[in-house]
């Protein structure tokens, strides 16, 4: 059986939004993802949908009612305050930028492709180059794949089809977010709901940052940013399933300073996360063309976390789906060439802002933050 025209590394929202707008459009694909099956989805937060962006991607493909069904616009609140817990400013709700848990967005992207053409438990391992320009595929299960007319990568930070384009890898930003979930059985749900309530708490001061955002499911997740080498929270350098000597490391060392709710949150953390930030630069983007393959997503041009990185992937997806489907499967070079000079310039202007917007959260000044977000 020949293989399918195009080969999709990755099902996260690139990918699937990728597959559906293929599949809407009647082009043959596959997509490869490291999952074991469908109900092993890694955990994650919340994603904030834009309207010109991520919402135009699921109307072309056809899944926003669904995607309305799950969106949370109450969650569209943003406070922020200082180290103290004085608020500073806050911004309601009449925004069309609404909230969805990764989780659920999946699962909409998941319902709307035939399970035939997602391959689970294919983590990718390595991507070469063959005679005829070929890109062959070897997964961490033995397969070996190849005869892809396309090879779309679109596998995250640490993507192995990055390679093929570009020597381009992810750099540590020197800052790191520890992550815990608060939910309905913790003590602190009450106090924390009452604080934060729908929405988005941000508390800057200090060179630090910590955030709490509701989630779908009421529970709140709390982040707390820091700048700290890269091997601290890994490798064994402190860890984190020792909860109490990493509260007592936060406490000591970095939000001594805070207020006492603050600490609290630090006292009664039940378990960490950590979530390392990696970036790459704005000259990390414009390669030339490589015949077969191409990036998408954070494998293109990951960037700090500022509300754009999904977003940006769904319109990377958007964008090469309309021009393969404008070019034909005979002519997906050009599609390929005119989808990256327009995703180029693009999420350049993104991953500058984002650095931007990093300066400001961890540092000692809210306010500059606030002027950053314009408010």
């Amino acid at each position: 059986m020949p293989a399918p025209s195009i080969a999709i590394i990755g099902g996260g929202p690139c990918g699937l939004i990728l597959a559906r707008l293929l599949e809407c459009k009647g082009i043959d694909y596959v997509v490869y993802e490291r999952d074991g099956n469908v109900n092993s989805n890694r955990d994650g937060g919340s994603l904030d949908i834009h309207l010109e962006t991520g919402q135009l991607a699921l109307r072309q493909a056809g899944l926003f009612d669904a995607f309305q069904n799950h969106a949370r616009y109450d969650d569209m609140a943003l406070a922020i305050s200082d180290q103290h817990g004085k608020k500073l400013f806050e911004l309601g709700q009449g925004r069309e930028n609404p909230e969805i848990d990764r989780r659920e967005l999946r699962g909409i992207l998941l319902d709307a492709i035939p399970k035939d053409k997602i391959k689970w438990g294919h983590a990718l391992s390595s991507a070469t180059s063959s005679k005829g320009d070929r890109v062959v595929l070897r997964f961490a299960n033995g397969v070996v794949a190849s005869g892809f007319k396309l090879v779309v990568g679109a596998d995250g930070a640490w993507s192995k089809v990055r390679p093929l384009i570009t020597q381009a890898t992810p750099k540590y930003t020197g800052k790191t977010y520890l992550e815990w979930v608060i939910d309905y059985s913790h003590p602190l749900y009450e106090k924390t709901a009452g604080k934060v309530g729908a929405g988005s708490l941000i508390s800057i001061g200090s060179g630090k940052n910590i955030i709490i955002q509701r989630q779908g499911n009421q529970s709140y997740r709390a982040y707390f940013g820091l700048q700290v080498p890269e091997i601290l929270f890994r490798n064994g350098t402190n860890d984190l399933q020792e909860v109490e000597a990493t509260r007592r490391l936060l406490l000591s060392d970095f939000y001594v300073d805070w207020s006492e709710e603050y600490k609290d949150l630090i006292r009664q953390a039940t378990n960490f996360r950590a979530w390392p930030l990696y970036t790459l630069s704005a000259d990390d983007l414009g390669w030339k063309p490589v015949h077969g393959v191409t990036l998408a997503g954070d494998a293109a041009h990951l960037a700090y976390p500022g509300g754009e990185g999904v977003n940006l992937a769904m319109t990377d997806a958007l964008e090469l789906a309309s021009r393969i489907a404008e070019h034909g499967i005979e002519d997906l070079n050009r599609a390929v060439q005119e989808y990256e000079a327009d995703m180029f310039p693009r999420t350049i202007e993104k991953i500058l802002e984002s650095t931007v917007m990093a300066d400001v959260m961890y540092s000692n000044d809210p306010k500059a933050f606030l002027h950053c977000i314009g408010a």
